[in-house]
């Protein structure tokens, strides 16, 4: 099973930090050069675009020949990746530069799996290949790497194997990171502590609504993070709309997308974790998502639809719901939810009922947290649930962790007389 520690990176004097720089500044121009050929390749019909030139030569004294071949590797795959896109009819655009000299360079690297290592521990090292020709001038011995600090804490110290390490400059938190792909040993994962089972309701102010077979209901409220997602979204089209004509972007704007980003993968990364380890506790051995294209495709509002589209990626975010999942045996499976969002748990109706302010109502006489609701209902359609629910928890985002909220879902209490014993 495949995994990837992420950490930050620190050199240990000013001499250090420059010739990471410097190396990570080749890597980048390395990277350009190959690129540029293909892509001048690409447009020759006589060319082969895998038809490159011999660069370590060039780079391998700065570089390392390891690291040169990883850099072509990796550029061969951005290509790869792109044809497989375009023959689908997907590819947006062909593999593109990692800045340039003038403006900047992107500062990467890809360092090859024997060509590093990693040691844990109080003071946490990361040792690296350079080329002969920096060692020499910089005074590293013929057989010394260069020898960095690592902060933070990965999740996996113990593995089989370690794959190639990425290494770049964080321009947003003014910091070096690393990933570094590992390969876990499976036995040592954890197991299902019963076979229970929950469903999740994937919504636009709620992140995610869940309700589980144990009788448990947790709420993951999203509005805050998708107000300041707008807000970053706002600011980085009224950027956008003073750039000099023939111009697409800035520096600024480059800056704000990957802090919109960041903000919203990490906020995702750990809503999975802490939902699965609270469902690990419960005994749940299977999850069912439900598929949100039967969320946009419901009668929400256009606001609403347009803050789903933009905030949720929604493929990526169940492929780390799974990939954690996975690390304590659950199984995760994407089911149609449709209609549930509008479906009365009392009487069944779907047309009758309507939904404001993220309550559902019915002339039948229910009354209900929306998005609780359809979870609920959503998990009755994959199993058998005859256990009360109790009051349900609701969770927030400081901005480092999701905790729990004093305040109540007054809606359920109101509903059901069971809810409310159930949670006092």
């Amino acid at each position: 099973m495949k995994r990837t520690n992420t950490f930050e990176v620190v050199p240990q004097s000013e001499e250090d930090e420059e010739l990471l720089r410097r190396l990570l500044d080749a890597s980048a121009a390395l990277w350009n050069e190959i690129n540029y050929e293909r892509r001048e390749n690409y447009a020759d019909p006589d060319a082969d675009v895998w038809d490159i030139s011999e660069y370590r030569g060039r780079y391998g004294g700065t570089l390392g020949a390891s690291t040169v071949q990883q850099i072509e590797r990796k550029n061969r795959e951005a290509w790869q990746s792109f044809f497989a896109l375009q023959k689908k009819g997907e590819a947006n655009g062909k593999p593109g530069f990692w800045g340039n000299e003038k403006k900047g360079r992107e500062l990467r690297t890809y360092i090859r799996n024997t060509s590093y290592s990693v040691e844990w521990g109080e003071y946490s090292r990361l040792e690296i290949l350079v080329g002969q020709d920096l060692k020499d001038e910089y005074g590293l011995g013929h057989r010394e790497r260069l020898r960095l600090e690592v902060r933070g804490e990965p999740n996996w110290k113990e593995y089989e194997k370690q794959g190639r390490l990425e290494l770049f400059w964080d321009e947003q938190a003014q910091t070096f990171r690393a990933f570094q792909p590992v390969t876990i040993d499976t036995s040592r994962l954890a197991h299902p502590l019963a076979d229970e089972t929950a469903a999740l309701d994937i919504g636009a102010n709620n992140l995610v609504a869940c309700t589980t077979t144990t009788g448990t209901q947790l709420l993951y409220e999203g509005r805050d993070l998708f107000e300041r997602f707008r807000e970053t979204t706002r600011e980085i089209a009224r950027l956008q709309s003073k750039l000099r004509e023939g111009k697409y972007s800035s520096h600024r704007i480059r800056s704000l997308y990957r802090r919109r980003t960041r903000r919203r993968d990490h906020a995702q990364g750990a809503l999975a974790r802490d939902l699965i380890q609270r469902l690990h506790g419960e005994g749940v051995s299977t999850v069912y998502v439900g598929a949100l294209t039967d969320v946009l495709d419901a009668h929400w509002s256009v606001e609403t639809n347009a803050k789903t589209h933009n905030f949720w990626a929604f493929r990526a975010f169940i492929n780390r719901l799974a990939c954690t999942a996975e690390e304590y045996g659950i199984s995760v499976e994407v089911r149609s939810e449709a209609w549930t969002s509008q479906e009365c748990p009392e009487c069944g109706s779907t047309d009758r009922t309507t939904r404001h302010r993220g309550t559902l109502t019915c002339p039948c006489g229910f009354e209900g947290h929306a998005d609780l609701t359809a979870s609920e209902t959503f998990l009755r359609r994959q199993a058998d649930v005859s256990r009360p629910m109790a009051r349900p928890v609701r969770l927030k985002w400081n901005d480092h962790e999701w905790s729990e909220s004093p305040r109540s879902c007054s809606n359920e209490e109101r509903t059901n007389p069971q809810v409310a014993s159930v949670g006092r």
